[in-house]
Order: structure tokens, then sequence, then C-alpha cells
């Protein structure tokens, strides 16, 4: 089999500058799509979590069964993920009454899990070993859990510990900083780093989506939700269309190789 097919096996994009990009702009989608559904429609947190657990669901399925990397397609299921990772928080959250915090230890723990779940059936939580179906299995788990967990996050950090959405925007972009710093100047496990950091970006876009819309005596700037979606989501097809993406590299590919080696 030639390098080409071989990359065409993989599913998931290369983890890049373009690709952090866009992950903030989908969870912040996340974050006002599924306040528009939930709030702005009046459908509640139980409607709008079923709705896109349903979307979820589906784009998952027909993920793990195309053959090779497409760019919409993927991006469709990040953004489904974070949409029903709103849902799903806000409900836990708020209609469950079990708080922020409670909501973030119980979705940490249950990332955690499926972490260790993956690790001991595959050996690896790597993204670039993404290339069976139990692996994308485990990795939509894993990412939808994080989506949930950073929303859950990105709300306490604004209302409970009382940063507000700017605040809690500055505490999880330094964060991100950290992580960048450790990446380029540290030998810290790239596994543990992208997994971080892929938390973190879900509650820096959530605070960025919520200071969009949420009430100016609330903190935000009351701009209407399902604009600011259409704005957010013409970002990223515009991103897509400018910044195309390559699917990412496995371990034992030629260029792979050639990377863990130099």
């Amino acid at each position: 089999m030639n390098s080409d097919a071989r990359i065409a096996s993989s599913k998931v994009p290369e983890v890049t500058l373009v690709f952090w990009i866009i992950k903030i702009a989908a969870t912040t989608l996340g974050e006002t799509g599924g306040d528009t559904v939930t709030m702005t429609l009046s459908w509640g947190y139980l409607a709008g979590t079923a709705l896109f657990l349903g979307v979820l669901v589906v784009l998952v399925a027909s993920q793990i069964l195309v053959k090779k990397f497409h760019p919409f397609l993927y991006w469709a299921t990040i953004v489904a993920s974070t949409t029903f990772g709103t849902t799903m928080a806000d409900f836990a959250d708020r209609s469950l009454g079990i708080g922020y915090l409670g909501g973030s230890l119980v979705l940490l723990a249950s990332l955690i899990a499926v972490l260790g779940l993956w690790y001991r059936s595959l050996g690896s939580i790597s993204v670039d070993n993404v290339n069976t179906p139990t692996a994308e299995i485990f990795y939509w788990a894993a990412i939808t859990f994080s989506q949930t967990l950073g929303t859950a996050l990105g709300d306490w950090m604004a209302d409970s510990a009382g940063l507000g959405y700017e605040g809690g925007a500055v505490i999880f972009a330094a964060g991100l900083a950290i992580l960048a710093a450790a990446y380029c100047w540290t030998n810290v496990s790239r596994v543990t780093l992208f997994w971080s950091a892929f938390i973190l970006t879900r509650p820096l876009g959530a605070t960025i989506g919520d200071f969009l819309d949420k009430p100016v005596n609330h903190g935000g700037l009351a701009l209407s939700r399902p604009l600011a979606s259409a704005v957010i989501a013409a970002f990223i097809v515009a991103c897509l269309l400018l910044l195309p993406q390559r699917a990412g590299q496995h371990p034992g590919q030629p260029e792979a190789v050639s990377r863990l080696t130099s």
C-alpha cells in the first residue's frame, strides 16, 4: 500500500494551528447554537439535549462508516458534540440541580473513565492511532465528554467563581498559552498536552459564546444568538475552504516515521 493510500485511511485531521482555530470557533458555535435552541426557541434543556444527541449519533456513525477524511463531516461532528455538550451540561447543572462544580466533577470522572478504557483496550489514547472503528468510538466518546466537561467548567468559572465571561476567557486563554509553551519548550507527553488543550478550548469557546449572547446586565453583549451562530458558522466554512486540512499521519507511515525519528 502506498503512502497516499495509507494517509487516506486516517479520518481525523492533522493537529495544527488551523485545527485549534477551527476548534475554538466550533466550541463557540456550540454554545450559541445550543442556547439558540434551548433558550431562544424555548425547547428547554431536555428536548435540546435529545435533539443534538440524535444529530451527534448520526454524524458519528457517518464518520465511522466513511473510508477517508472529509473535513466538513469531521467538523460537523465536532460542532454536534460541542452543541450536545452545551445542552447536556446545562441540563445536568441546572435541571438536575447538581450545580456547576458537581457537574464538572462527574464529567471529569466520566472522561477519565473513557480514556482509561481506551488505553486499556488499545494501548494508546493518541489521536495518531485513531484508525479503527473501535478507536473511533473511544475517540468520539472522549471528545463528547471533554466538550461537556468544558461547558460545565466555563459556566462554573464565569458564574460560581465570580470571574464573569471576560475573566473566564482570560483564564482559559492563559491556560492554553501555558500548554503551548510546554509543547514548544518541554518534553511533556504530547498526548497529555493534546487532551488538556482539547478540554480547555471548550470552556474558552463557551465563555466567548456566553459573552456574545448573554444580557448586558449579566456581563454579555446581548447579541442575537441566531445571528452570532450564523456568523461563526460562516467563519468555520470559510476556514475549511481557504485553509484546507489534510488527514493526520499514523505511526508507521513514511512521513510519520521520519518525524518521530528526526
